[in-house]
Formats: structure tokens, sequence, C-alpha cells
């Protein structure tokens, strides 16, 4: 059977027009995606299980309309339950552990006509700024395969960039979204707190810093998978502002002349690869030459208490992740179950008190309150995504045996991403630089607390006045 070879030529919302239109159908569309799985993931390793009968499946029952029906998508191998299929979390503690139910984001997902080919690699317990988890090992970045794609969400970057899929689905708990975009040269967008839902299982995700969404080639592929998949369900905890109409509608939209605070330097002093200054600072030029009003200025929150408080929350959850995992296997821990760092963190976890925890809450709300000061005076905040261009491999390495030099050197390469998480507040990473050696360096642009409309109509701006749609990978098949 002939594969439709224009597959890449279009995102995600295009491919759905051509089903719709019946130029292709959704059949030869899973083929495509297939074939390119079944070339060029050996050279990444970035989807780790198939699910080529779930998908045969959908097919044969017929999907249900949407704006996406009939697209391939990838799922991330991490938390989200899939009925019928493994979730590994990356981890051999959890490499039997099959769903026997969707988690609601799926259930959408599917309610959405998209049908669900493959899981993507991710660190083990989602806790590592890069992908390489001792159970499935590596996943390689497509534009120099001696470094890595990021974390937590690697797998699904390197499959969108090198074709697999148009988009992937993704998480972010401290720029696990954006830091795969960044250093893949992807768009990623990290919704505002509770935006997506987190249920059936679970009211948040990491007491509300994590929250679930996509990577994607195209702004506009991004916002309607934000159309797809938002909005609270039953028994959520707290829901994000209503938004005043559907996102994709906002693509295009003039978003006006916006106060720009451009943040070029970390919170605690780390080092800021210059590379990484240029682009935010090349990508300030193109807001001022656009007509916005950008200033220099620092987000007045406190480094040494963002730090504090996402370490002590991502500790006491992975602790409570292995407790339960440990319960419902009805066993002790055994040597080989984790990976070192990961041990370390869940020993730590253990360590902490209902004092340090509820501290810990008490500097995260601060953080918002502080952030949304600064969101008076300012629209947008821009900056690097990440404080340095895509990592070698084992740059951050999650065998070693110091949790404090692990975390330390973690958070001094998101320099720019949790601050986002802790706030609750939006921020997408664009791919609008590049190094002189033709790596990908992102951009990040922060809005207010439940202004994701805003980042799509900017994005989309900087989209069209610097197009990213033809850079790919140079060793793609």
């Amino acid at each position: 059977m002939a594969v439709f070879e224009e597959y890449e030529n279009y995102d995600a919302l295009g491919l759905a027009g051509l089903v719709r239109d019946r130029f292709v159908t959704a059949d030869e569309l899973v083929d495509a995606a297939l074939d390119r799985i079944a070339t060029r993931n050996p050279g990444v390793n970035a989807v780790i299980h198939l699910m080529e009968d779930a998908a045969r499946s959908a097919l044969a029952r017929g999907l249900p309309a949407g704006p996406v029906s009939g697209v391939p998508f990838m799922l991330k191998d991490l938390h989200a339950l899939c009925a019928g299929e493994p979730t590994t979390n990356g981890s051999h503690l959890f490499r039997r552990n099959v769903a026997d139910h969707d988690s609601t984001i799926i259930a959408r997902y599917r309610q959405a006509g998209l049908l669900l080919v493959a899981k993507t690699n991710t660190p083990e317990l989602g806790i590592s700024g890069t992908t390489e988890p001792v159970l499935h090992g590596p996943t390689l970045n497509p534009w120099d395969r001696s470094r890595s794609p990021g974390g937590s969400s690697g797998g699904g970057a390197a499959a969108v960039v090198t074709g697999m899929v148009p988009v992937a689905q993704a998480t972010d708990g401290g720029g696990s979204i954006r830091s795969p975009a960044a250093n893949c040269g992807l768009f990623g967008l990290k919704p505002t707190r509770a935006r997506t839902p987190a249920g059936p299982d679970a009211g948040e995700g990491w007491s509300g810093l994590a929250t679930y969404h996509v990577v994607s080639r195209t702004v506009r592929d991004s916002a309607v998978f934000l159309d797809v998949a938002h909005g609270p369900e039953p028994g959520d905890p707290y829901a994000a502002p209503v938004p005043d109409g559907d996102f994709l509608a906002e693509v295009g939209r003039n978003p006006g002349r916006l106060r720009v605070a451009l943040w070029t330097e970390g919170l605690q002093d780390e080092r800021i690869d210059p590379e990484c200054v240029i682009g935010a600072e090349r990508v300030a030029g193109m807001l001022s030459d656009l007509g916005h009003v950008v200033t220099p200025a620092v987000p007045p929150v406190s480094g040494a208490e963002c730090r504090t408080a996402i370490s002590t929350i991502l500790v006491g959850h992975t602790a409570n992740h292995v407790a339960l995992r440990l319960k419902a296997l009805g066993r002790r821990l055994r040597p080989d179950d984790l990976e070192n760092i990961t041990r370390l963190a869940a020993e730590e976890g253990r360590r902490v008190t209902a004092r340090d925890y509820a501290n810990a809450l008490l500097m995260a709300h601060r953080t918002s309150r502080q952030l949304a000061g600064f969101f008076d005076e300012y629209d947008i905040i821009l900056s690097p995504t990440l404080a340095d261009p895509p990592l070698p491999l084992r740059g951050l390495d999650m065998m070693g045996e110091d949790l404090d030099v692990y975390m330390e050197r973690m958070w001094d390469h998101m320099a720019f991403t949790p601050l986002y998480n802790l706030s609750g507040c939006p921020a997408a990473s664009l791919p609008l630089h590049t190094t002189p050696d033709g790596l990908p360096v992102g951009v990040q642009i922060g809005a207010a607390f439940g202004n994701e409309a805003l980042l799509f109509r900017l994005s989309v701006q900087l989209e069209e006045a610097d197009p990213w749609w033809e850079r790919r990978p140079p060793e793609t098949p």
C-alpha cells in the first residue's frame, strides 16, 4: 500500500481538513504515521509503545466528528491512563502497570476523533529535565544525537520534529513542555493551572504545578488542542477562568500594543548561555519593530523561595507516588525498582514534614501574588526558555549519587520556566533562535493567569514575522 507522501506538509488541522474533504482517509494517515515511526524512531528512540491495534479498532468503530478527527496522535507515557495500555512512567517499578480506564484528558482526545497510535518516552516519574530512563533508554535530540531533546516530554518532542505525528501530548510540572519545545525547535505552551483536567484519579498534578497539553509545529494546532481538552470536570478542586471563546479563534487576532518585560538574568544568579540571551534580545527587537514597548525588567520574586517550594513539592509527591505503587504491588522497594536520583528524591520526600509542605504552598502562593502584581505593569514577560542550548546526554544524570547536586544543576538549566508552574500562569516556548552550529534555542513568553488568549495572539504574530515551519533536523530521512 502506498504511503501518503505529503503527510508532513500539513499540521494537525491541515490533515483533519484533508480527511474531512475526502482527499485522504484516516487509515492512510495512520499508515503514514506508522511508516515514519518504523523508519525514524530507531534513530531517536522517541516511541516506546505502539498502539496500532487500538487505532485500527477505533477506525473500525467510526470516529467522532471534530476539528482534528482522523489525525494520528501520541500519548506521553506518564500518569495519564489509556485503558488497556501500559503506563510505565519511565520506571521499572511501573513496567507492568496496565490501565483499566481512561484518564479524563485521554477520553477527551478520543471524543475529538484523534487516533492514538503510540506512547512516547519520558524520564522516570517525569522528574528530570532530560529524557533518559534506564527502562527505555535515552531519547536523542534529532538536531544533534549526542544531545538531549529535554524533558520530561522529550519523547513527544522528538516524535513531532521528525515528522512521525504533527502533535504529541506533553505535561509540564517545572518546564516539561517548554524545555523539549525549546530543544527541538517546536511550539510548546504550558496552560494556566487547572485549564486541563487531571481526573478522575487526581484533582491536580504536583499540588497544582503540573498540567497537561501538547507540543506542536504550529501555534494554531496548540490552540485547537486546548479547545479539545480544556474545561473542569465534576469534583475538580478548582477551575481556570472561563475563556471568552475558542482558543483557535484567537489565532490571527491583533494582540494590540503590548508592554513587554525583557527578563534575561536568572533569579539565582544562574549562568545564562549567551546564545539564550541573544535569542531573547533578538525577539525583543522583533517585538519593538512590531510596535510593542519592550523594557528590561526582572519579576520581583525570590529565586530561593521558588527553588525551595518546587523542590519540596516534587520530592513529596515522588515519595507518595512510590509508596502508593508499592502498596498496590503489596511489597517493599527492590534495589532495581528506581533510578538513583528518584530513590534519593523519594527518601527526601519521606523526611519532608507537614510544616515543610505547608510552607512550600505558602511560598508558591506568595509567588503567584507577586507575579500578578508584575502583570499589572506588563502584559508579557519575554525571556529565554532555558539557560542553555540542548544539553549533552547525561548532562543531568539520574544515576548520580547526590540529590542536591542534581537538583541544583536542573534548576540552573531550567532557570526561567518554574516561575510559571508555581504561579499557575501560562507560558509558551517559541522556536525563534538557532545557535551558530544549528541547535534550536527557545524564547519564552508568559502572560497573566488565565490569559492564554494573549499568548496565542502574540505567538502567531511572531510565527508570521519569523516562520519556523520549514526548519527540520538535517538528518531526518
